[in-house]
């Protein structure tokens, strides 16, 4: 058993590039833009430290056509994807390699107003992205992910009143 999976939460650091693949498929769509997340600590002295952390996001398809509308510098994401490592050989011949996160989730995040990706009439419906207010996705959307909420348990006590108990 194995399970390659990464959870990330951070802002945008530029404008995605989205690009449009011809092939046997169709045109797929792919967007690409990076992702910085900070950690924040106290170190010894008592004073605050921050790391920061780039990752290369890649989305495809239905995913993208989120990120091309909706995402912009520094739009706060959550991104739930999995972690892909590749090569390539430049044009010295020296072999190349790069890591990413592909893109299975996308949520946007931070409150509307303060998002540079943010639209009249709310964010597209994604998988993992459930907003409070929007009531209904657009057509174009796949349908969210929704753990299932366990039904509130009814009180027999408060059900029965004392007189019919069975014993």
């Amino acid at each position: 058993m194995s399970l390659n999976k990464a959870m990330l939460i951070g802002n945008v650091g530029r404008d995605p590039e989205v690009r449009y693949l011809d092939g046997q498929s169709g045109n797929a769509k792919v967007a690409t833009f990076t992702l910085a997340t900070t950690e924040r600590y106290r170190d010894r002295n008592g004073e605050t430290r921050e790391n920061t952390e780039w990752h290369n996001i890649v989305a495809w398809r239905n995913t993208a056509d989120v990120v091309e509308r909706f995402v912009k510098k520094g739009t706060q994401l959550y991104i739930e994807g999995r972690i892909r490592t590749r090569s390539w050989d430049d044009q010295n011949g020296n072999k190349r390699y790069t890591t990413e996160i592909i893109a299975d989730t996308l949520q946007l995040l931070g409150k509307k107003s303060d998002n540079p990706g943010a639209q009249p009439g709310g964010y597209p419906q994604q998988p993992g992205y459930a907003p409070q207010t929007q009531p209904a996705a657009p057509a174009y959307a796949q349908p969210a992910y929704q753990a299932q909420q366990p039904a509130p348990q009814n009180n027999l006590a408060d059900d029965m009143p004392e007189d019919d108990l069975p014993f």
